[in-house]
């Protein structure tokens, strides 16, 4: 006859089946507890991330290094998790990862970045059509840093599109087209983008006063709120 198990043993082996059942934590739910780890200074709730980061789950490692990005004495992990979730195909942890290495090393940032923006992050695409106008890691070339504009304001970021109305304003790695840059500016100024919204307000000035002074208006009360944003 077999011995029965202790109730120790029963509970225990009850924990684990429990725990083999349950389903993995939805994207959502371990950014969530992350977002409380990083604000509330949660230890635990750390601890839940680390673990999860520790099964291979990409977007864990991800929020497991931006709990560990402001730590300077844990940037190099940090750069780790980042680097093992963009490898994994995590369009955010790439992105990121692009960030940090972008002072140091912009040549490598550029290829994490481009990674990113591929996989449709706007800021990403950005991100490139800077670099590539200011010559950062990569060639200076107007061409391809309008491109990568133009890829970013088709993503929605008015950032891009401001930039975009400036080279199409001035013939800048695109041919010179007022009218395609006006349109450019006024979808940036729809998105709230505070230094678009005060250009059209420029712009507008001569022929519609009245508009020009409900534009400045915005900007202002926009500037504060929304400058990094984008």
């Amino acid at each position: 006859m077999k011995h029965a198990l202790s109730l120790p043993a029963v509970v225990l082996a009850a924990v684990l089946a429990a725990c083999q059942a349950s389903p993995p934590p939805t994207s959502a739910e371990i950014e969530a507890v992350a977002m409380h780890a990083r604000q509330a200074g949660d230890h635990q709730a750390e601890r839940k991330v680390r673990s999860w980061a520790g099964k291979d789950m990409p977007v864990a490692e991800r929020e497991l290094a931006l709990i560990y990005q402001t730590r300077p004495e844990r940037r190099a992990e940090a750069l780790s998790l980042f680097e093992q979730a963009a490898r994994a195909g995590d369009t955010e942890a790439a992105f990121e990862l692009g960030q940090m290495l972008r002072a140091a090393t912009p040549g490598q940032a550029w290829l994490w970045y481009r990674q990113a923006a591929l996989q449709g992050h706007a800021k990403a695409a950005l991100m490139l059509g800077l670099l590539a106008a200011n010559g950062e890691g990569v060639t200076q070339d107007p061409v391809i840093a309008a491109r990568w504009l133009d890829k970013s304001s088709e993503l929605g970021n008015p950032h891009a599109m401001f930039l975009l109305y400036n080279a199409y304003r001035e013939g800048r790695g695109v041919p010179r087209d007022l009218a395609k840059g006006h349109a450019l500016l006024e979808e940036a100024a729809h998105h709230e983008y505070p230094p678009a919204i005060q250009e059209l307000a420029m712009t507008v000035q001569a022929d519609d006063a009245l508009r020009a002074g409900h534009l400045m208006k915005e900007a202002t009360e926009h500037r504060h709120n929304n400058w990094n944003k984008f």
